[in-house]
């Protein structure tokens, strides 16, 4: 499987290449830096210099030719400032899925956050913006024709991953680690029959796998119905 990843040198997006060049599949994705491609490249993880900004949608599409799949998981999360975020955040998913149209990639999983109605703590305005502006991306790829899932993870965090998962349609949110994200992204890379969903993934007890494959299991019986 080749897989197209936007955020390739994030903190989900590089954990969800190596799990796949691990497994002896073929990732690829845009770097920015010269140290970032080279980090990547020791690893295995073939990469192209590119930016999903500066780039046009055909040069985009261009770059992801003969993909099976399209992984966005960049962010600027408030980290840079709400014009970074509106670009990248609001703007980066509809880009990049009318790219892969024209480029006959179907499968998209864009790695989203977790729903407003996680609002006990306290979020300044660079936030809420991001907010703001990841429901527009949600919102504009679930209207496209693509075979797309949106994953909502909880608060990440940079701790060893446990490999069990909390993931269904709707969860009430804690934290999960990135590793356990990564391993949830090419879990269902591997599960081409559940597209067209929105899913909440947060820390659980239920091995990846299980609750991946019950996804698909409860999928399945309902569409015999």
């Amino acid at each position: 499987m080749k897989v197209f990843i936007i955020g390739i040198a994030g903190g989900v997006g590089r954990r969800v290449a190596a799990l796949l060049a691990e497994a002896g599949d073929e990732p690829t994705g845009l770097v920015r830096r010269p140290e970032q491609a080279e980090a990547l490249g020791a690893k295995g993880i073939r990469t192209a210099p590119g930016d999903l900004v500066a780039m046009s949608v055909d040069q985009l599409a261009e770059a992801m030719r003969g993909c099976d799949a399209v992984v966005f998981s960049a962010g600027a999360g408030g980290k840079e400032n709400d014009e970074a975020t509106t670009r990248i955040d609001g703007d980066g998913p509809g880009k990049l899925a009318a790219a892969a149209k024209i480029a006959g990639v179907h499968r998209f999983i864009l790695v989203s956050v977790f729903p407003e109605a996680w609002r006990e703590r306290r979020m300044d305005a660079s936030f809420e913006h991001y907010m703001v502006e990841k429901k527009k991306a949600e919102t504009e790829l679930v209207l496209t024709g693509l075979d797309w899932l949106i994953l909502r993870p909880s608060a990440l965090t940079n701790d060893s991953g446990t490999g069990r998962v909390d993931l269904g349609l709707a969860k009430v949110h804690v934290e999960i680690t990135r590793d356990d994200v990564a391993a949830v992204i090419v879990g269902l890379l591997r599960t081409p029959g559940l597209n067209r969903l929105i899913l909440e993934v947060t820390g659980g007890a239920v091995e990846i796998g299980e609750a991946i494959g019950a996804l698909a299991s409860s999928s399945t019986q309902a569409g015999r119905r």
